[in-house]
């Protein structure tokens, strides 16, 4: 299905060097942000406590949010949970109790600590307990009846830095298949530079969270594993069409073929991602505080996504060397001394 058709091809491998160039100045500045500012990482991954209070009717999430601002929990992400009567906060750990726990570190030596590890615990779920307790009553003018305490657990930084380690692993693991994977279909100069492209979607998708200080959580950290399977989705479009041009059509420069796949698959591209950053807007709009962060990360990375397959790794492929050689089978050259019924003379 076509949209539209366009006769003469886009010279786009005529302004790469631009492209690419506009590309370095934007990863430079989110990799320096990101080692200035750091993220903003959410209760999951620094600790905290996770509230579940249940409403009789529908909880009444703005008033809720604007209730533990006034009591200073005005970063504590509120959000239904299961259902429009149950509502799940999560409060970040208090700089109080920071404080308390680098006051024991100094107070006692490693093992000293290790021994009072189950003390520790059992004071933390007593915190998380009372923490409960006092959000429930800061609660009480939100709704008559008033609301129902329902579950308190506390997330330790420990479990948070778990949490990162094996979402650092999950982006590991998910950027070395799609380089097996290009390698196999296409050739070794696809699968670098798709990879080349894709981490530069997540880099300043992260650079861009760290910017602004958004608040970076495990729904993030989603967005930007699904943001590397869409991107690479895009290259492998125009890349086998890149693999057809050279079988098919003789006489083309390499940046020629390049220019034809991309202008080829046109059409094609703004159906897809048009479509999809429709869907992605639709979210980020009417989604709610729940679901802001994780399309706010889906429509950088849609976005970036189609410059950087179309407009970073088709350039990249290009320097590295691609050629018509490379997926055309030479052919074996017929022995003299058979017949032309495979006969020896």
């Amino acid at each position: 299905m076509e949209f539209f058709r366009i006769k003469k091809d886009i010279p786009v491998m005529r302004h790469a060097a631009v492209f690419n160039a506009v590309s370095l100045i934007i990863f430079v500045l989110a990799v320096f942000f990101l080692a200035t500012r750091g993220l903003n990482f959410s209760v999951e991954f620094t600790g905290g406590t996770l509230v579940e209070v249940h409403y009789q009717d529908s909880a009444p999430l703005a008033e809720i949010r604007a209730v533990l601002e006034k009591a200073d929990y005005s970063d504590a992400p509120v959000q239904n949970f299961g259902s429009s009567q149950d509502v799940l906060i999560r409060l970040p750990l208090k700089p109080r109790a920071a404080a308390s726990g680098a006051g024991t570190a100094d107070a006692g030596a490693a093992d000293a600590r290790t021994a009072d590890a189950g003390a520790e615990s059992a004071r933390a779920a007593f915190d998380a307990a009372r923490q409960g307790e006092m959000t429930l009553a800061i609660l009480q003018p939100t709704a008559v009846p008033p609301p129902e305490l329902r579950r308190v657990e506390f997330v330790g930084p420990q479990v948070g830095e778990e949490l990162a380690e094996n979402g650092a692993l999950a982006l590991l693991v998910v950027v070395v298949g799609i380089m097996v994977y290009l390698a196999f279909r296409f050739e070794w100069r696809f699968s670098v530079s798709t990879i080349i492209a894709n981490l530069h979607d997540v880099v300043i998708i992260l650079g861009f969270f760290s910017f602004f200080q958004w608040e970076f959580s495990l729904s993030v950290l989603a967005a930007v594993l699904a943001v590397l399977g869409y991107s690479v989705n895009e290259s492998v479009v125009v890349f086998d069409r890149v693999r057809e041009t050279f079988r098919k059509k003789r006489g083309l420069t390499t940046a020629q073929v390049l220019d034809h796949a991309i202008t080829s698959t046109m059409s094609r591209t703004v159906i897809t991602h048009g479509s999809t950053q429709a869907v992605v807007l639709s979210m980020l709009i009417f989604g709610g505080e729940t679901l802001h962060n994780f399309a706010l990360a889906l429509t950088i990375g849609i976005c970036f996504g189609i410059y950087s397959s179309i407009l970073v790794a088709s350039p990249i492929v290009m320097w590295l060397g691609v050629s018509r050689e490379q997926f055309i089978k030479p052919v074996k050259a017929k022995d003299p001394t058979m017949t032309a019924d495979g006969a020896c003379v």
